[in-house]
């Protein structure tokens, strides 16, 4: 009967160390994840239902960034987005809703040229969000805006915001890694 025990103590300590290493393997996970993504991890949390969903949905857009060719732009590619950044902008004083259509398809002609997918809008704003996590917000809310400005639902004070959310993304598409963001002047 002493064997018996000692083999069921054994277990015990056994499931023990495992629990103990799934839970501490577990909270690695959710701390990268939380660290990597920032607020988009809450975000996730909350659309996905629970954490778990969350953080298989995050690792899962890590996975598929991975098979992208996301590349740096060329100097020159930078230089004409920035110029042209400096045109569409130039133009929202007096046109703010063309000027926030243009810098939608500004900001997607930079995603394209880096190598986003460019199918889907919620397929980019996934992909974008591996990469960029805290800017991830500012195109969604600057996308939606856009739409509503399409169907003449948006204020002058809706498309200034629109156009600063598209130029945090901007600025950020723009960056060669180890380089700062280029500076812009605000919208106001």
């Amino acid at each position: 009967m002493s064997g018996l025990v000692w083999l069921i103590v054994v277990l015990v300590v056994v499931l023990g160390v495992l629990a103990f290493a799934w839970r501490a393997t577990s909270k690695r996970r959710t701390g990268k994840l939380k660290e990597t993504f920032g607020p988009e991890y809450e975000r996730s949390k909350t659309e996905g239902g629970s954490r778990r969903k969350a953080e298989a949905e995050l690792k899962a857009r890590e996975t598929r960034r991975e098979g992208l060719d996301i590349r740096p732009l060329t100097p020159e590619a930078r230089e004409r987005y920035s110029v042209s950044w400096q045109q569409v902008q130039g133009r929202f004083v007096d046109e703010p809703g063309a000027a926030v259509s243009e810098a939608d398809r500004l900001v997607s002609a930079v995603m394209a040229d880096r190598g986003y997918p460019m199918d889907d809008f919620g397929q980019r704003s996934a992909d974008i969000s591996v990469d960029l996590p805290h800017v991830v917000d500012d195109y969604r809310a600057a996308h939606a805006i856009s739409m509503a400005n399409d169907h003449g639902k948006a204020s002058t004070e809706d498309l200034r915001q629109a156009f600063v959310h598209y130029r945090s993304l901007f600025d950020e598409l723009l960056v060669v890694p180890g380089d700062a963001a280029p500076s812009q002047e605000a919208v106001d």
